[in-house]
């Protein structure tokens, strides 16, 4: 084979075969074929897209690049979840301890921001000395005895999606849905999960601008699921606006302590983890319908036993523990800033993307995997879509370390608030759900 003809094949629209795209996931990893030449190859996926089959080829060749976990002595099935970007969503915090105190064993494989938003593993880190860098077999013997773990990729986990994933985004090759469908199944594939949940967002804070968009991303990783007899259950949910009040990284964590504290028991955060860990119980046949998972899920969280499944967690990584009872403990940016609304209304929307803007402004997201950023910055939304607000009346709060970027984030935030007089229709946060096991071929 040779690269020059693959890509040259792709380029004219054609479909690639398994051994094709398989010799160039390896050549690419020998050192074989140059970074330019995948380059080009990756650019011509963007333009000419990928067949489901060779979607699961790509996938299945960069998830067997390196080691892959195996759990087969656990009698339970273990589940990873993943979501595809969105501002706020600190729902796999509030999630992972929850399933597990239900009896769900969880392994997840979590990123770092690149872009607008911050990502799990920069906001664990904001505990102090939580390693979120666990070996192969620190993954396995945690979810042995905890039943969660929540850890960065591995460098022998799907090597070949790692360092593909580096290239693509230099090359603003990021948002194809094949070349991202491949890119998480194939670590949820390393990661040795049964059962994967995938929330896939849509709206102004995400990948995709439409639910049309994201149900079409998600169609493609189910259908890609069936193909290598994985259960995928994709959840489609809006990022029209961040998810709950917190944007940021110990801000978030705080959150999500707070969720599981039984302090936050409404709103978007609460309704979007109580549906996802809903949906892996009855997918478990643990529970007959959905309103006595939902129940039972809020007795986890009302009796303390999902926060003690989080202190577990922290304890088991490394990280203080303390910070649950203590925020303090969290590192403190230098400056509050409460800025008011500067008229009366209702709140009809909260830009996502925006406020993602404002987060970069103020350092806590990065452009590239390696970029610093600041864990203790943020921005509290005191307002959400469908409350009232005075003028005068606390609208957002930022968390910042310099003057300069305050006044950057502001003017972000500012013109990310739409108020009027009208109250706004609740729109629904979930548009759909799709599942492998859904009996249509085509979902």
């Amino acid at each position: 084979m040779n690269i020059i003809d693959l890509i040259e094949k792709k380029k004219q629209g054609r479909s690639l075969t398994k051994d094709e795209i398989n010799y160039i996931v390896s050549s690419y990893m020998s050192g074989s074929v140059s970074e330019a030449q995948v380059a080009a190859w990756l650019t011509a996926v963007c333009f000419r897209g990928m067949s489901v089959e060779e979607t699961a080829f790509l996938t299945e060749a960069l998830g067997r690049s390196g080691k892959t976990i195996n759990f087969e002595e656990l009698s339970s099935k273990v589940i990873d979840k993943h979501s595809t970007g969105g501002v706020g969503d600190k729902v796999t915090i509030t999630l992972i301890p929850l399933l597990a105190a239900a009896g769900i064993p969880v392994a997840k494989i979590a990123d770092r921001s690149l872009g607008n938003s911050a990502g799990t593993v920069d906001k664990l880190e904001s505990i102090p000395n939580f390693n979120t860098n666990l070996s192969t077999q620190a993954i396995v013997n945690q979810v042995k005895n905890i039943n969660a773990v929540i850890s960065s990729q591995a460098d022998d986990l799907a090597p070949a999606d790692k360092k593909m994933y580096i290239l693509r985004n230099s090359i603003s090759a990021v948002d194809s849905d094949s070349l991202l469908a491949s890119s998480i199944i194939s670590k949820k594939i390393a990661s040795g999960a049964s059962n994967i949940i995938i929330d896939v967002k849509y709206g102004s804070g995400a990948y995709k601008d439409t639910p049309e968009d994201a149900v079409a991303l998600s169609k493609l990783m189910v259908n890609v699921g069936k193909f290598l007899h994985k259960s995928i259950t994709a959840i489609v949910s809006s990022m029209e606006e961040p998810l709950g009040r917190a944007v940021g990284n110990s801000l978030e964590v705080i959150e999500a302590i707070r969720f599981l504290k039984g302090e936050i028991n409404k709103g978007d955060l609460a309704d979007l983890t109580y549906a996802i860990a809903v949906t892996v119980l009855l997918q478990a046949d643990l529970f007959d319908n959905g309103k006595e998972a939902e129940l039972y899920l809020k007795s986890l969280v009302n009796s303390g036993k999902a926060l003690e499944k989080f202190r577990e967690l922290i304890i088991a990584q490394g990280g203080a523990a303390e910070v649950i009872d203590n925020y303090d403990k969290f590192s403190l940016p230098c400056y509050k800033v409460e800025c008011e609304s500067k008229k009366n209304g209702y709140v009809q929307n909260i830009n996502a993307h925006n406020i993602s803007l404002a987060l970069k402004e103020l350092g806590a997201a990065r452009d590239n995997s390696i970029k610093p950023i600041d864990l203790s910055v943020g921005i509290y939304l005191n307002k959400k879509s469908g409350e009232y607000v005075n003028k005068g009346e606390i609208l957002y709060t930022i968390y910042s370390n310099d003057e300069e970027s305050t006044k950057s984030a502001q003017r972000f935030c500012d013109d990310a608030f739409s108020i009027n007089d009208t109250k706004p229709p609740v729109n629904n946060l979930i548009y759909k759900i799709l599942s492998s096991k859904d009996e249509d071929d085509d979902v």
